[in-house]
């Protein structure tokens, strides 16, 4: 059955992991309040004053070479075709900017401007002719600068009203070239999200600017991480500048001081060579497509070696911001660390709690969700299932779960299996699971008269804060495709490189703890991290793949890796998403879009570093 245009998601696959096949509106802002909780959060917990940006003060002449995007094609010019990213990337000599752009940005014509390629469309979703797929959303915007850093005020997930695309917006830079005469250039990272999926398409605009006015507005889509829609969009629109001082740009300002500041520190990938002697970089990202890769890292005694960021058209100019989807990474990161954090604050019994007692639709369903648990749904073992055969639940029909955006369709969809066995036996892969699992937790914390208005909420203040994650971080996809919806839990977070290593170290170093304040219970994170040998998890579709608490596990055994047996906690995402937590500490991740799951080699790479047991 094919779910409604753009809406198609699924998150079952193949899972080919050790090299061996394993079933595995005009001039009105969209919406986010929780993109400006999280930074009054951040702020909150940021110096008093709007330090400097590390990096900052920019020391060039301005003597800048430019070939692409000079200020007359700024002004005058047209966009007939992408240029190359590096363009909009800050230059080797770039000086410090002449101006300082605080207010309101404004682009006209997004729904008329622009080129459109296509390169793939697997389920025939793009419309032949005209569309708004092929478009930008309406896109208005304020900024305020510190230093050379642009710095929107609404980061994460904003919700636009268009048809198909909502949008991310991240901090951008600014400076002075000579060529530019008396104007500064500025440019920023956006990123379009499919509505009511987590597909995210990664862009970057740039714009020239001064007191009062701004040139044009350079805008192209050059990449994404997504399985089934690919394309490059690009154009050059009118704009307007409305200067102002905005609401809260001190805190602004100091929040993405002190976020820049708290990220891991960083080398390239290719620096781990020389770092770590005889180490092959072949072993990292064999087996998956080069092209397809957006990104890859390893994390290693604190340090995060981070790969280009590869476009079609170049290197993507702000790497350190571009917006990756978590896809099911997100049943890991948001839906089992959710349940770590609510046992840490209230105990173990949470995993015991009734479904069917939280959630009265489930208990109207069927009466036998009273006897199915927090975790048995967190494990996807509720009994309830269509088909008893790997993923295909998910790959048929789910699709009424995965296309629904309303909660009313979504929970009529999660709660439409009928009982096949007893809760807690076989584990089925189900989004919807999880789904409810996350719907569960917020009723629990209603239960305790929390202030925390759902799960993600109490993630995002309770883990992700105190873990100083990025203000792009700090929202969630939710139904009705509202920012007052009910988070999905199974999917729908967005990260940046120094988000997901900051997770991975949480999980797999620092024994759920951000400094000294424990965030997780040692005990619940041990069961999902494999520390007990005694609670490996349910089967998962294959004798050497585990699934507990919402975290998988690929057994490594002597035959694969040279000598003894041991387990690999990872997290997995739809389209070739893998976030592998080695016992050694080492953690590797990917994020790709060519349905390929191959990191078993990287694993044992790190062997180098030291025994995985």
């Amino acid at each position: 059955m094919r779910t409604p245009l753009l809406l198609r998601t699924a998150f079952a696959s193949v899972l080919v992991m050790t090299g061996l096949a394993v079933p595995a509106q005009a001039a009105t802002p969209p919406t986010s309040p929780e993109s400006a909780s999280a930074a009054s959060a951040a702020s909150a917990a940021s110096a008093g004053s709007a330090s400097s940006v590390p990096g900052d003060p920019l020391t060039g002449s301005g003597a800048v070479s430019r070939t692409h995007l000079a200020a007359a094609d700024l002004f005058t010019g047209t966009a007939d075709a992408p240029v190359p990213d590096e363009a909009f990337a800050v230059p080797a000599d770039a000086a410090k900017p002449a101006h300082t752009f605080e207010g309101r940005l404004t682009l006209y014509g997004e729904a008329r401007g622009g080129g459109f390629k296509e390169i793939r469309d697997t389920d025939g979703d793009i419309p032949d002719g005209d569309h708004p797929a092929k478009h930008l959303p309406e896109i208005s915007l304020e900024f305020t600068q510190t230093g050379s850093h642009l710095v929107p005020k609404v980061q994460g997930l904003a919700i636009t009203g268009n048809p198909v695309w909502n949008l991310i917006t991240g901090p951008g830079r600014v400076w002075k070239e000579n060529g530019d005469g008396r104007w500064t250039r500025a440019a920023f990272p956006f990123a379009l999200v499919l509505r009511n999926h987590n597909c995210t398409q990664n862009g970057s605009m740039t714009f020239l600017f001064n007191g009062s006015s701004v040139s044009q507005v350079r805008y192209q889509v050059t990449q994404e991480t997504c399985l089934s829609i690919q394309f490059d969009m690009w154009g050059q629109l009118r704009a307007d500048y409305r200067p102002y001082r905005v609401q809260g740009a001190h805190a602004l300002r100091a929040a993405h001081a002190a976020e820049v500041a708290a990220r891991l520190p960083t080398r390239p990938l290719s620096q781990l060579a020389a770092d770590h002697p005889g180490l092959d970089l072949d072993a990292f990202g064999a087996g998956v497509t080069r092209e397809h890769i957006t990104v890859q890292g390893l994390l290693y005694k604190g340090v995060n070696y981070v790969s280009g960021c590869q476009t079609r058209h170049g290197t993507y100019a702000f790497c350190e911001n571009m917006r990756l989807p978590s896809y099911s990474t997100a049943k890991s990161a948001f839906a089992s660390v959710a349940h770590m954090r609510l046992a840490q604050k209230y105990g173990t019994g949470v995993s015991d709690q009734s479904i069917g007692r939280l959630l009265p639709e489930a208990r109207r369903a069927a009466a036998d969700w009273n006897g199915i648990t927090l975790e048995n749904a967190l494990d996807m073992a509720t009994g309830k299932y269509g088909s008893p055969d790997y993923m295909v639940d998910e790959d048929t029909t789910a699709s009424a779960f995965l296309g629904a955006e309303s909660h009313k369709d979504k929970m009529r969809a999660a709660l439409g299996y009928a009982t096949k066995e007893a809760p807690g036996k076989r584990w089925i892969y189900h989004t919807s699971d999880t789904f409810l699992a996350t719907r569960a937790m917020t009723a629990y914390l209603n239960k305790r008269r929390s202030h925390h208005r759902d799960a993600f909420s109490l993630l995002r203040d309770e883990v992700f804060a105190p873990l100083k994650l990025s203000a792009g971080a700090m929202t969630t996809l939710r139904t009705d495709n509202s920012p007052h919806g009910a988070p999905y839990g199974g999917y729908g977070l967005f990260w940046n490189t120094d988000d997901i290593a900051k997770m991975a170290k949480l999980l797999n170093n620092d024994q759920g703890k951000a400094g000294n304040t424990q965030l997780l219970h040692p005990d619940v994170l041990a069961d999902a991290m494999q520390r007990d040998p005694a609670d490996r998890g349910l089967n998962a579709g294959g004798a050497t793949l585990r699934y507990n608490n919402s975290v998988w596990a690929l057994e490594f055994s002597p035959a694969t890796s040279g000598g003894c047996s041991y387990h690999v906690p990872f997290m997995s995402g739809y389209g070739g998403i893998t976030v592998a937590m080695m016992p050694n500490g080492a953690s590797y991740y990917y994020f790709s879009d060519n349905n390929e799951f191959s990191w078993g080699s990287a694993v044992r790479e790190t062997e180098k570093f030291a025994p995985n047991c």
